[in-house]
């Protein structure tokens, strides 16, 4: 059996999710294939893999593929950690629309920088569809571990026709949070969890078969010391929607605009301890610290290599389960990303979901007939629509759906006018054309429209957002270290 990795040059993530798959004794003997178009990535990562492969004396064959069909060919497994433009098109994700006002923490599945970030990938993405039609085995699975999540997901599935898979570590998460504020054993707390992706909803908590209730677990985070200071935007969430949200302070507070229209909003909903908790342009700011990290960090990533898999404990990721309940029938019940149809009943049938479901011999069974409480599914409805028309220009290259997709994003909404999106979204196809072949017949008028750009005025801008950033990083550091001194 061939896995196919494409996007593999991610040296922590693809070698957790090959030894994932290596711990189960049955999924051994395999071909694991690595593609990625950064050829010096790829063999830094295949150093590290077949260092594990020896140190454990597995018959399984590795291969250095820089041919996107070869990887694929007869491939039965797909697995996409692509980030289409990489740092230098995310930059611009979150710089462009923050002299517009919107203040983005991550920026890469919602709100202006995620509906851009769809423009790059979904093509691509769609690319990766027809080598699978055309070289992998039939009936192949498509797991996609790329953002934004539900865009990929939703094109892959409905554009590309290949059976396809969103994977996601929020629910496992949210829920080991949970679990440390109650102060339960880690996996012992038994859940559901329902809605779309980075916005699903915890619908059922028990611990030893007793309820956990919403207002146990709001006291429990309101007194514990470090979720109170990082998660009020999801602590509020709790408090008026009455249901904990899967997603991190920063990101959730993306799809809720309340929690970011203005300065004085992000400072107060937002944590400095961790870029994660709203920081502005916080996760761009650790991938641009990180940027060589690779690199340097190299010789002890090759140090760390070559464990011992009897003594590997397999990571919370879905990946591996599910490829190990398909080929051996053992049942695995995680939480997956589909095109929804009848699994939860109040939202739309064509949309991407994010629910409970099993996979073993037979493939991945949903849980069906789930109702989100309205409250929630409101919420998820108002970003669905976006994604919605995101992802049909994404394959149309249809400039004016796009910009009324930006236009309808609730933060983008909150924060900016019509003429102001239209002007921003311009700025952005110009400055992201490289990848977006999809609209490059359009980028010389745009170019030439943007000559009479209107200079609007904000506080903030790209200079704006690097000095913030470095205070930023100053008052991370103090909190850090009073933390770790218990001052």
């Amino acid at each position: 059996m061939k896995i196919s990795f494409l996007g593999a040059g991610s040296v922590g993530f693809t070698q957790t999710l090959v030894r994932d798959i290596l711990k189960v004794k049955k999924l051994q003997n395999i071909e694991i294939s690595l593609h990625d178009i950064s050829r010096s990535n790829l063999l830094m990562v295949a150093e590290l893999i077949q260092k594990d492969i020896k140190a454990n004396n597995l018959p399984t064959k590795l291969t250095i593929e820089p041919i996107r069909k070869e990887s694929i060919r007869n491939a039965k497994y797909i697995i996409s950690c692509v980030r289409v433009g990489g740092l230098e098109a995310f930059e611009t994700d979150i710089s462009i629309p923050l002299k517009y006002g919107i203040d983005q923490c991550v920026g890469d599945t919602i709100c202006a920088g995620g509906i851009m970030y769809g423009q790059r990938n979904i093509p691509v993405i769609l690319d990766f569809c027809e080598d699978i039609k055309k070289y992998a085995k039939k009936n192949a699975l498509f797991l996609n571990y790329a953002n934004p999540m539900a865009m990929n997901t939703w094109a892959a599935n409905e554009i590309g026709k290949v059976n396809t898979i969103g994977l996601c570590h929020g629910v496992q998460g949210g829920a080991k949070l949970i679990e440390d504020s109650l102060n339960i054993p880690f996996g012992k707390m038994k859940y559901s969890c329902s809605g779309i992706n980075h916005m699903t909803w915890y619908l059922d908590l028990k611990y030893k078969g007793k309820k956990i209730t919403k207002e146990q677990l709001s006291k429990s985070l309101k007194k514990h010391k470090k979720f109170s200071r990082d998660e009020k935007v999801r602590i509020d969430v709790l408090d008026k929607f009455g249901y904990f949200s899967t997603e991190s302070n920063g990101h959730l507070s993306e799809y809720l605009p309340w929690y970011r229209r203005t300065q004085k909003d992000v400072r107060k909903w937002s944590s400095l301890s961790n870029w994660i908790h709203g920081e502005t342009g916080g996760y761009l700011r650790v991938c641009n610290e990180k940027r060589n990290w690779f690199v340097e960090d190299y010789p002890k990533y090759l140090k760390n290599s070559g464990i011992q898999l009897k003594d590997y404990k397999r990571s919370t990721e879905h990946g591996s389960y599910i490829i190990e309940a398909i080929e051996t029938g053992k049942k695995y019940r995680g939480h997956f990303n589909v095109i929804n149809k009848k699994t939860i009943s109040n939202l739309d049938d064509d949309c991407v979901i994010e629910s409970t479901g099993y996979a073993d011999s037979k493939g991945i069974q949903m849980i069906e007939g789930i109702t989100l409480p309205l409250q929630c599914a409101s919420l998820c409805s108002t970003s669905i629509d976006v994604q919605r028309m995101a992802v049909k220009a994404a394959i149309k290259g249809d400039i004016e759906l796009l910009k009324l997709a930006v236009l309808q994003d609730p933060l983008v909404s909150s924060v900016c006018s019509s003429e102001e999106v239209w002007q921003m979204v311009d700025e952005m196809l110009v400055a992201q054309a490289q990848w977006l072949p999809q609209y490059q017949s359009k980028i010389n008028s745009i170019k030439k429209n943007l000559k009479k750009i209107k200079n609007y005025k904000y506080n903030k801008s790209i200079k704006g957002l690097t000095k913030k950033t470095k205070r930023n990083q100053q008052k991370r550091s103090i909190l850090v270290e009073k933390e770790a001194f218990n001052l």
